[in-house]
């Protein structure tokens, strides 16, 4: 599986950036600097990883530094899917 990949499509899915996630790198800062990352879309962000990727996310895991970037948000749920 492609973790890249499948954040950046749910990304693009939960946020409804019409495709404007492709342009999107590791680097790419999300919270604070994408408009449609508000709070709400958090919540609806974390419940469509666990969904979609299979994993469970704990309230006390996240913080704003794993939605600081792309790269952040996709290590974080590389390490989810491997335990």
């Amino acid at each position: 599986m492609d973790t890249y990949k499948n954040v950046v499509r749910i990304l693009d899915e939960v946020l409804s950036l019409e495709g404007r996630s492709a342009s999107f790198s590791r680097d790419t800062a999300l919270l604070g600097a994408i408009a449609e990352l508000d709070s709400m879309a958090v919540v609806s962000l974390i419940t469509a990883l666990e969904e979609q990727l299979g994993i469970s996310i704990g309230d006390d895991e996240i913080d704003g530094d794993t939605f600081a970037t792309v790269g952040a948000l996709v290590d974080f749920v590389d390490a989810k899917l491997k335990d």
